[in-house]
Parts: C-alpha cells; structure tokens; sequence
C-alpha cells in the first residue's frame, strides 16, 4: 500500500492536513485512510481508521509511570514499538487503501530518538509499505532568518535520521506574514540556496553578530549537504493541494503504477517534475505576500 507519514512540529497543521488531503484524494477516487499514531491528539478533526488511543494514552502514561508530557508521550512510542502487532492487524483490514498516518510533534521523535524510525522501517522494509514523510513546518517562520535557519537544521536532521523519501512543505501559506514581511522572494526560501544573503540581516542584531560565525558554519552545513527543500501549501486552494499531492506521488512512487490519470503528458509532467519553481509558488507570491494590512482606522473614519 502507498501513503505518507505526515510529522512537523506542535501546531504546524498536521491533522488539518491529513483530514484536508483525505477529501481532496477522496474526489480523485481514491480510498483513503488515516491512522492516528499521536497518543496526545484526543480532539481529531477527521474520523480515523485505526487511532492509537486503543492501544495506549499519553495520560495512561502520565499517571502509571509518572512522566511529565514528554516523557509519556515517548513511553507512548516506545510502547507502540513493543506493540506492532496491533498496528499490523489495523492495517491488515485497510488493504488497497492510500494511507495517511498522523504523528506526534515531538521533534526529538524524529532527529534523534530511534522509535519512530524503527517504526517507518518496519513499515516500509518488512511490511513493504511504499510510504513518503510530509513534513510541515510554519511558513511565517521565513520572515525570521534565524528560525529559518532552525527550521532548516531540524528538516536536515530528520531527512538524515528518517532515511525514507521526503517531502518537506510550508504550511499555512496564508499565514506566512503573520508576524512580519519576508525579507526575500518565496522562492528563495523554498529553493534553499545561497543562504548567505541571510547573514545579511543579521547586521544590526549584537546576539546574532557575537555568533556570526557560527551562523556561518551552520548555513555552511546546510548548504554542502543541499538536501533541503520546500513545497508550499495553502488547504483550501484546490491547485495548492494537487501540487504537493503530485510532489508526494513521486516521491512514494504511486504515480507510476496509478490509473487515475491517462493523460500522458500530465503523467510525464509529474515524473519529470515538469514545473518551474516560480510557477508553484506564483499564487501564493502573489495572493499572500507584499500585501498591506487592511487600515481599519480609515475605514472607520469614511
């Protein structure tokens, strides 16, 4: 079976997601499913499939072992680990389904601690699940240098640690200036090069210039290992969501054996990735950044 692994970070929109893309696929005729494995989401906004809340709760860990919410939400996967056969026997009656798994945020899970990835590689290697992870991160994270370069660093560690195909997005697009205008193009962000010109910005802070050569070695290791890159996507636009559905096909390989679409040269387009980098991006620029703040105030006055 295909599907995607959706982590990223508390708050990033990972259920948001896994409910927008189950309606979205759903249209196109696939039969999707989505497995909660996150023992600390008790309020889903989908009806899932399988939920790891049959298995175990991260307050059954709190108050049995006396860990603190992180600590319980380990012993929770850790847990799941020993347990996989509840998961293999939940999956077991979803044959022929795409599927969509929606994890914990807790990035350790991911860049160091070992679980999660035993976990996908049961999934993919023994179980011969052809699985991609999406991982979502903040967009409004782009108009902070030094949080962007955070972000690329926890994207860079994961890809290494997870060792499956990747698919790394900013989500909530609509949102991407929330707390401040970015200080590039989109596309420089979601291209993830020449990430000097981000040291640039620095300059009139004394934190970041005591530490600039820090920064430095940092961008340096990002930009030698040249793994990280961006999709962009905003939920409720359709073209948005068909972007990164075609992105994470390639990526888990469905789109090579799927009959949804017998047009030849779309299918060439999605295996070639066919798409100039502006062009996926271009809505977004154009409907979500540079724009003024509405001025209430003179609204009020006329």
């Amino acid at each position: 079976m295909f599907g995607q692994i959706v982590i990223g970070p508390p708050g990033s929109g990972k259920s948001t997601y896994c409910k927008a893309m189950a309606e979205f696929m759903k249209t196109l005729g696939r039969k999707v499913a989505i497995i909660n494995l996150d023992p600390a989401n008790d309020a889903l906004p989908y009806a899932c499939n399988a939920d790891i809340f049959e298995l175990i709760t991260i307050d059954d860990a709190m108050d049995s072992v006396g860990f603190g919410p992180n600590g319980g939400l380990i012993f929770c996967i850790e847990y799941l680990e020993k347990n996989l056969d509840w998961l293999k026997e939940r999956l077991a009656k979803l044959e022929g389904h795409y599927l969509l798994f929606d994890c914990p945020g807790q990035v350790e899970l991911y860049t160091h601690h070992d679980s999660m990835r035993n976990i996908f590689s049961k999934l993919t290697v023994d179980w011969k699940h052809r699985l991609a992870v999406v991982h979502l991160v903040d967009s409004h994270y782009c108009s902070d240098p030094g949080k962007f370069i955070s972000v690329l660093l926890t994207s860079l560690s994961t890809m290494i640690h997870i060792e499956l195909p990747f698919v790394n997005v900013l989500s909530k697009a609509d949102l991407i200036e929330k707390f401040g205008r970015i200080p590039f193009n989109l596309d420089f962000f979601t291209e993830v090069q020449d990430l000097s010109f981000l040291l640039e910005h620095f300059s009139e802070d004394p934190f970041f210039q005591k530490y600039r050569k820090l920064n430095e070695a940092l961008i340096s290791v990002i930009e030698d290992y040249s793994l990280v890159s961006f999709e962009v996507l905003h939920v409720e636009d359709k073209e948005s969501m068909l972007r990164l559905m075609k992105s994470v096909d390639r990526s888990n390989g469905y789109n090579f054996q799927s009959k949804e679409e017998s047009n030849f040269q779309l299918l060439m387009s999605m295996a070639a990735g066919g798409d100039f980098e502006y062009d996926k991006i271009a809505k977004i620029q154009e409907n979500f950044i540079g724009k003024k703040e509405p001025d209430y105030q003179a609204e009020m006055d006329s």
